[in-house]
């Protein structure tokens, strides 16, 4: 299957020109993981699965116009994310030097003038409250909130991707959340609500 057939079967439509992008992020990934050892998944088939788990919230989140991926990682999910949503400013939260520099590579051989790479972990970042705020397999819940409390106000959202413990986290939480949780296969994806969450 391709990955525009996987992106159709879980109701994910795209712009070909889209689908192109993600085809050609998915091709630098994997000639950069063969050597830098980015990501666990060892070939496109796996990168394309990556794609479509950090793509699938796109059935059911509201569309923000400024989006934080903390610890991006090798793009997933914030650089993938920002393919996808070309009217949205992603800034990418990333440390690690190896993979700030694929993160940077990649947005500019793809073009991606929406993208902003910051090599800081999220609490040195300093900007105007986020509309969104997304991580995948970073940290706890709580300690996530904790972190990004000053780049976020009472309407910034939050996407979590995250695995079985995430009801555990989520009852740790202090203060009222407004949120969903939507499973699919071994992914829970954590999403909180704006209007409650500060």
């Amino acid at each position: 299957m391709n990955l525009n057939d996987h992106l159709r079967s879980e109701g994910i439509l795209l712009s070909d020109i889209i689908i192109e992008k993600l085809e050609a992020f998915a091709q630098i990934l994997d000639e950069w993981n063969r050597v830098h050892n980015l990501t666990g998944a060892r070939n496109t088939k796996e990168i394309y699965d990556n794609i479509v788990d950090s793509l699938y919230p796109l059935t059911f989140i509201d569309i923000s116009k400024t989006l934080l991926d903390v610890g991006t990682g090798a793009g997933f999910p914030g650089l993938v994310l920002a393919i996808a949503l070309p009217h949205t400013q992603v800034m990418l939260a990333e440390p690690l030097k190896k993979r700030v520099s694929f993160l940077k590579y990649a947005a500019i051989h793809l073009g991606l003038s929406n993208v902003k790479v910051e090599a800081k972990r999220v609490e040195m970042i300093e900007h105007a409250p986020f509309e969104l705020i997304t991580s995948r397999a970073v940290t706890n819940t709580g300690l996530l909130l904790e972190l990004t409390k000053k780049i976020s106000d009472e309407k910034t959202a939050y996407l979590f991707y995250k695995g079985s413990r995430v009801f555990e986290e989520v009852e740790k939480v202090q203060h009222q959340l407004s949120y969903d949780i939507v499973q699919k296969n071994q992914r829970n994806y954590l999403y909180i609500k704006g209007e409650q969450c500060s």
